[in-house]
């Protein structure tokens, strides 16, 4: 599992061969689809519809040298995360969380995966203050595509709905009996807004369920937004900074 020596950063350090391994452009965004299920190489094209056939092909080839993927001998054409590559999910929904907590707006042409959509509100996802709530299913569709986020005594599984949903693997529980439905419908910066705690909640389109449902989804999912600094606290810091 040796690194590309000729692409490498010269440093023997823990950052240096995890970004000699994944830092390429695309690679994180490849084990993130992977981290909701397998796929075949059509299914992640798809999913990342603005990378190239070839450079697909050749973070899959690089991914499967470092160990991170591998085929999947039961599906033709399919690739899932080793048990190296799923130790990256930590780092994945951190960068998802660091991600979505600043502020911007979705560029022309951007669109939202439901593998995307599916690793946002794992990152997003309160298992504290969802221990004490009832069983809740949450359906949402954002720009297109459509989860359900099922939240059963603090734990949380998200699977892709509706058509052109790729099959997922069957849950080891039982479907649970559910307290509590919502379903709902936003733009992609609304999406971005609810959980970030800026949107107005009586703007919201409520498809199916109550308004107390979709408070407690904002009690169950929420990121902390970085609040930009002014330029008079910048100015502030900076003159603190050069009489320290």
């Amino acid at each position: 599992m040796a690194a590309r020596g000729a692409r490498g950063f010269g440093q023997y350090s823990g950052a240096a061969r995890a970004l000699e391994r994944v830092g390429d452009r695309w690679a994180l965004l490849i084990v993130r689809d992977l981290l909701v299920g397998p796929r075949r190489y059509g299914d992640l094209k798809a999913g990342l519809p603005r990378i190239p056939t070839n450079i697909l092909s050749d973070r899959l080839r690089e991914l499967q040298e470092t160990g991170v993927i591998r085929r999947v001998p039961t599906v033709r054409g399919g690739y899932e995360l080793t048990e190296l590559g799923r130790g990256l999910e930590p780092v994945v929904v951190a960068l998802e969380r660091w991600g979505w907590s600043v502020p911007g707006e979705p560029a022309e042409g951007d669109l939202v995966s439901s593998d995307a959509l599916a690793m946002a509100l794992r990152a997003a996802f309160r298992s504290d203050a969802a221990a004490g709530m009832p069983s809740t299913e949450y359906v949402l569709h954002v720009g297109g595509v459509s989860v359900a986020a099922v939240v059963v005594h603090g734990t949380l599984d998200v699977v892709p709905i509706g058509p052109g949903a790729l099959p997922q693997p069957r849950r080891a529980e039982p479907e649970p009996a559910f307290e509590a439905w919502v379903e709902l419908a936003l733009a992609p910066v609304e999406f971005r807004d609810l959980l970030v705690g800026a949107l107005d909640l009586a703007s919201v389109s409520l498809l199916a369920g109550d308004a107390e449902t979709l408070v407690r989804f904002t009690r169950t999912f929420r990121i902390d937004p970085v609040v930009p600094p002014t330029d008079a606290a910048t100015a502030s810091d900076a003159a603190a900074a050069s009489l320290a």
